[in-house]
């Protein structure tokens, strides 16, 4: 049985196809359309093509970047926002001619590290997208933690524990509120902390070492600190994985354990925080993954 993955992001869509063993026997990418029934034909014709290649059909997951409701089983809180709103996984079982189980994306960045990445062998792990915007997702003995509202692990959209008087009461969100932690932990954010509003890369902020550079990477590893904290005083994780763009940041793995001991309530605080093994295709690896 094959089994496909599809990770469906803002600017570009990817698709895997696995066997049995987890060997990667497919890969292709595509550009996201911008539009609702654009991204129903993109992944229908994403796996009709691959299993024409592929000669077999099998099972399909998709990581979305936001939940389906178990209220109205409509999309919500997508911040590629033309998914709000649409039935999505009824219409690509229609689209495909069988279910389809979807997922947010950092609980497929989970179900993959969880699996065979940085957090195999951990009971517990939280892990973390660190890219335009921040979520996390919560594996636990393999399998994925969605919670009664499907919200286990929307960690952005809370606020950044212990603000300082200069950052209360936060930057707006697109949510609605004030203060989310993606606010502040996001690429555009860290970027902006550097070189001003405006700024929207934040890739090459590590090489440099002018005092605008150095100090955003410093408030953005003291704030990721404080966020994780939380983590640990709420879930106490056996690990905690980093992804997304930011997570490239060599920096984050030296600082942020140390600082973790200021913020969480314990004598002392051991918890690994690791790079995902599988960089920007853990997502795609976990959507696939989401069959097992």
């Amino acid at each position: 049985m094959i089994r496909f993955g599809v990770d469906l992001g803002g600017t570009k869509t990817e698709i895997v196809a696995l066997d049995a063993a987890g060997r990667v026997l497919l890969r292709r990418r595509a550009a996201t359309p911008a539009a609702y029934q654009g991204v129903v034909r993109l992944v229908a014709g994403l796996v009709a093509a691959a299993e024409a290649e592929l000669g077999g059909a099998g099972t399909v997951g998709v990581g979305i970047p936001g939940s389906v409701s178990p209220t109205t089983g409509l999309v919500r809180g997508a911040n590629s926002t033309w998914l709000n709103g649409g039935r999505l996984d009824a219409d690509l079982a229609a689209a495909l001619g069988r279910p389809v189980r979807l997922s947010n994306d950092a609980n497929c960045l989970a179900m993959s590290e969880a699996a065979d990445g940085a957090g195999a062998g951990y009971g517990c792990v939280f892990a973390v997208i660190l890219g335009t915007g921040v979520g996390a997702g919560i594996v636990r003995d393999g399998r994925i933690v969605e919670g009664r509202n499907r919200v286990a692990g929307e960690w952005g959209h809370n606020p950044l524990p212990w603000m300082t008087a200069e950052e209360f009461p936060g930057p707006a969100c697109w949510c609605g509120k004030r203060g989310c932690i993606e606010t502040f932990l996001c690429g555009p954010a860290l970027a902006a902390e550097a070189d001003g509003p405006g700024a929207r890369d934040a890739s090459g902020l590590a090489g440099r070492a002018d005092a605008a550079a150095v100090g955003a990477l410093a408030r953005h590893a003291d704030r990721l600190a404080r966020a994780l904290a939380h983590v640990v005083n709420l879930l106490d994780p056996d690990c905690i994985v980093l992804g997304g763009g930011l997570s490239n940041l060599e920096g984050l793995y030296q600082v942020v354990p140390g600082l973790l001991a200021r913020w969480v309530f314990a004598d002392a605080v051991n918890t690994p925080v690791l790079r995902a093994a599988h960089g920007d295709s853990s997502g795609v690896f976990g959507a696939a993954r989401l069959w097992d």
